[in-house]
């Protein structure tokens, strides 16, 4: 099995270039067009992503994730979602690699079998990285004006950490 998985990514190289040529299309140009877009696209987008990730540096350097954690615990205690996992879902839908770095730190202090690592786990495979998408989505194509995606992105992201406690209680042995 492990010797076909590494030939998949070669033989698609070769089908679509195959393909091309079956088709009398200059792959080499086209390539060098999509390669060219992309380095435009990277252009657009990066003073978005820029501002994206010093907003959540300061943020997380300010102690203002810390404040808004313990704000939060009557919230915890309430709905039986485990505090320890706040910061990561408060994180979760600005930064991909700051929650990341949470996500890691929630499993060395408490373990990837217990309940706080696996309800970790759910809301970290079952939520999205919502402000940098738009940003590089919504950047890429220009569009300022996102109306009702950032609310309804939001509020799956909320459904997502609400449930990936019920989820884990009920499904754990």
């Amino acid at each position: 099995m492990s010797s076909v998985t590494v030939y998949i990514i070669p033989c698609a190289i070769c089908a679509i270039v195959v393909y091309g040529m079956c088709k009398k299309v200059d792959v080499f140009n086209v390539f060098i067009e999509g390669a060219k877009d992309g380095i435009s696209t990277s252009i657009n987008i990066m003073p978005a992503l820029i501002v994206l990730l010093t907003a959540v540096g300061m943020f997380k350097a300010s102690g203002a994730l810390d404040i808004i954690v313990n704000a939060l615990k009557p919230l915890s205690d309430m709905t039986g979602i485990p505090k320890e996992v706040f910061p990561l879902a408060l994180l979760r839908p600005i930064s991909g690699s700051g929650s990341l770095a949470i996500y890691e730190n929630i499993l060395t202090e408490h373990g990837a079998d217990s309940f706080i690592g696996r309800v970790a786990s759910v809301i970290q495979g079952s939520t999205e990285t919502t402000f940098y998408v738009i940003a590089v989505y919504f950047g890429s194509l220009k569009i300022t004006k996102t109306r009702f995606t950032i609310p309804c992105a939001l509020a799956s992201d909320a459904a997502g950490f609400i449930l990936s406690a019920l989820a884990v209680r009920l499904l754990m042995p």
